[in-house]
């Protein structure tokens, strides 16, 4: 097999032979996921009424949920197939709470080098970005035995969504590409599924993720060398080189990305943290990915009824128009409807104030568990 290619991978995933890497079950960044809306408890509904700036969608017309957030902490690439003994010694860190094994290797395709991750597409989802982990149509293509690429490589290669092309490891064979998305892992640009990953001999568990809430990072970095041994590649994934960072060449003063422009938002709301805004944003639209209309009128990023804009739609970017569609427009009018119905006061007003959003019980306990997600993968 190939080594792991260089195009601004670290310097840890290019010194490995291909012979490692990581997968999972629910969560991620990295983060995951969407609860479905269910029609209001009899609780919720006994509450005081206040117009809802979504509908309660089908759960048929949402992503499929994710019960868990798993952001990973670290991504570990093995020079051999990581044991279960080695397995075992890294569950018995203080604070892991939950890690997963890929198959890897190195690639030639349509011209260019690739780094793949040979994954389980229903365990691994959770461990990907916000938008790739509710993006049903990624996850169906990898469950169909088609290939997936990280957004940078679908540009570098020109490669097309349902064209096939030839994927070169240590035998060749022709996949269909499925789409392309964050990935979220340095280095890592294209996954396979596990048949396919067998089938052009990638090889099996040299790579693991691991989620540890709470872990003082550099004795967990530790811990996790001694346990898989020396000759681990040990990244982290907190490391500022892996931090989202803003668009060049964006608006002085504007925001070039949504995280960025979460954080603009949220200061306009004294107590409300950009976490909740970025959850409600992931789970409405996968962060503009599906800006409806939704079956019963929803719009824009953030999925305002018409009605409920007219009265909290704001011109965040100062054109001179509250676009519901416009993300500049959309989420800092999210900020002041929460700010409205009391989000900033925290506590059960916060939940109150989600609830108003959208008038389910599941749906603010989804948007909380992904705010505190958020907040672990970017303290």
């Amino acid at each position: 097999m190939r080594r792991f290619v260089r195009r601004g991978v670290p310097a840890a995933v290019v010194a490995i032979a291909v012979a490692a890497t990581a997968t999972a079950a629910s969560g991620a960044a990295y983060v995951m996921t969407s609860a479905p809306k269910a029609a209001p408890t009899p609780q919720a509904a006994a509450k005081k009424a206040v117009p809802a700036a979504t509908s309660v969608v089908p759960a048929s017309e949402k992503p499929s949920a994710l019960k868990r957030v798993v952001p990973p902490d670290f991504l570990v690439i093995s020079g051999k197939p990581v044991t279960s003994r080695q397995l075992g010694r890294v569950e018995r860190l203080k604070h892991v709470r939950d890690l997963i094994t890929v198959d890897a290797g190195a690639v030639s395709l349509q011209g260019g080098r690739a780094n793949v991750f040979a994954v389980d597409p229903v365990r691994f989802r959770s461990w990907t970005p916000p938008g790739t982990a509710t993006d049903d149509g990624l996850w169906t293509a990898l469950g169909k035995n088609q290939f997936v690429v990280s957004d940078d490589v679908q540009g570098r290669l020109g490669l097309r969504t349902g064209m096939q092309y030839a994927i070169q490891g240590k035998t060749q064979l022709m996949a269909t590409m499925g789409g392309a998305g964050s990935l979220g892992l340095p280095g890592i640009n294209v996954l396979v599924g596990r048949d396919t990953g067998r089938r052009i001999g990638l090889l099996p568990g040299i790579g693991l993720l691991v989620n540890a809430p709470g872990a003082d990072l550099n004795t967990l970095q530790t811990g996790l060398r001694h346990a898989i041994g020396a000759q681990s590649q040990i990244i982290n994934l907190h490391d500022k080189a892996y931090q989202p960072k803003a668009s060049k060449g964006a608006p002085r003063g504007k925001a070039g990305s949504y995280l960025e422009l979460y954080q603009q938002a949220a200061a306009t709301c004294s107590g409300l943290s950009w976490t909740v805004l970025a959850a409600i944003g992931q789970i409405e639209s996968g962060h503009g990915r599906n800006v409806g209309p939704s079956s019963a009128g929803a719009l824009g990023p953030m999925q305002f009824m018409p009605a409920t804009w007219k009265s909290y739609g704001v011109d965040g970017d100062g054109d001179g128009k509250a676009d519901i569609m416009d993300p500049f427009d959309a989420v800092p009018a999210a900020a002041k409807y929460l700010c409205a119905t009391g989000a900033g006061r925290g506590g059960s007003s916060l939940s109150d104030a989600i609830w108003h959003y959208n008038h389910s019980q599941d749906y603010v306990n989804g948007v909380l568990s992904l705010a505190r997600a958020y907040a672990r993968r970017f303290p």
